[in-house]
């Protein structure tokens, strides 16, 4: 079993695995101070472990409801726990460390399923979210404890469930006289707005609609058997905006619902990819500006969303842009069209010495870190949560 949480000195492990399934992040960090008391954070390793391209095949099957069968969903909770404990493992050793050496273990898992909005149900409004990688199975391997499955906590108090790394975000990102917009763009685009030398309960934050997801998606189909997604931008780089297909899309719903608000491949995923190929086949499109404008599209939401609900409350000093999109060089130029004529620098998390790949890893392990001293790691005015709760479940 692992040390006990030293409350001036511990390594955290953390492991995330996105939207876009490109694979398990796991990071190692060394945490400083006790938890409520702005804990001082280094990233000492990070490593990315590609999934086998038949295992996220399968966990791609299970996004479709009707395909993601008990049986499937099951074994492959055990399946991504045993993946994740190796993930866990090597960070461990390329950090120079042992298993001894770790408090804890927070793994946010693989969503699969995601529904934040309230149904009606035998009496009872029911909302859930599915997060497989079985904690217990990591926590075996590894010899740690591990965190795991933070949602259902937040939304048993009436939260959707995400988004989560607000919170981690306050702690490591507020300034005095600067107010910060934390941008990710991972599968799906989410933003943290932090005033400037705001109180917790003041930091907002709200999924902005698609990132990777929908360049990913329509990469894959244009491009079968040779992309998995739009390297560098190098195909947006060569086409044009078709402007009738971006109206379309621009008229989602999803960007004019109140806040708070969540998204995912529910709403964005092989379905909605359906429609907008069928429309550009019927418009004779080419595969390169279907690129482009998908590219733009999101860019273009992270603008929405700006003018839509935070430029009159925040007017915005910076923009930190982190996840995949941070590395596509077309999306960014797009991002800055957006957002610097409104005053907004954007800068990437390297721009600043931190690290894209490895931010929501080390949220995941700042949060067990909470969890372990049973310190609230929700932010209510994020998720719409009643209350503060300590989230995540404890496997040893």
């Amino acid at each position: 079993m692992s040390s006990a949480i030293n409350p001036e000195l511990r390594y955290v492990v953390g492991l995330m695995s996105g939207t876009s399934v490109d694979g398990i992040d796991a990071a190692v960090i060394q945490i400083r101070g006790i938890p409520g008391e702005s804990p001082q954070v280094e990233l000492i390793a990070f490593e990315n472990a590609a999934y086998p391209a038949a295992v996220r095949e399968e966990i791609f099957g299970l996004f479709d409801p009707v395909q993601a069968t008990v049986d499937k969903v099951g074994k492959m909770n055990v399946l991504l726990g045993e993946l994740f404990a190796e993930a866990a493992l090597a960070v461990i050793a390329s950090a120079g460390l042992t298993p001894s050496d770790i408090a804890v273990i927070g793994s946010h898992g693989q969503t699969i399923y995601h529904a934040p909005d309230m149904e009606r149900m035998h009496g009872f409004d029911v909302h859930y979210t599915v997060q497989i990688g079985e904690g217990s199975v990591i926590a075996a391997r590894t010899g740690i404890p591990c965190v795991s499955d933070f949602r259902p906590a937040d939304m048993a108090v009436g939260g959707q469930g995400a988004p989560l790394v607000p919170f981690t975000e306050y702690l490591l990102y507020r300034e005095m006289h600067r107010t910060m917009l934390l941008q990710n763009i991972g599968g799906i685009g989410n933003v943290t707005v932090i005033p400037a030398g705001c109180a917790p309960e003041l930091v907002y934050a709200f999924d902005t609609g698609p990132g990777n997801m929908l360049i990913d998606g329509v990469a894959q189909r244009l491009y079968p058997g040779q992309l998995t997604m739009d390297i560098g931008g190098a195909i947006a780089r060569t086409g044009s905006i078709d402007a009738g297909l971006l109206h379309l899309l621009q008229q989602e719903e999803y960007y004019a619902l109140a806040l708070p608000k969540s998204t995912g491949r529910e709403r964005f995923g092989s379905s909605y990819i359906d429609t907008l190929l069928r429309y550009a086949e019927m418009h004779g499109i080419s595969a390169e500006n279907i690129v482009t404008t998908v590219t733009k599209l999101t860019a273009w939401s992270i603008g929405d969303a700006y003018r839509r609900y935070i430029r009159v409350r925040h007017p915005a000093d910076v923009l930190l842009v982190g996840g995949g999109g941070s590395y596509n060089p077309t999306l960014m130029d797009f991002l800055r069209q957006e957002m610097e004529p409104m005053g907004v620098q954007v800068m990437t998390q390297e721009q600043v010495g931190l690290s894209s790949d490895a931010k929501e890893a080390i949220a995941f392990a700042l949060l067990a870190d909470y969890t372990m001293a049973r310190q609230p790691n929700n932010l209510p005015a994020v998720t719409g949560a009643k209350r503060s709760v300590v989230m995540g479940k404890i496997s040893y």
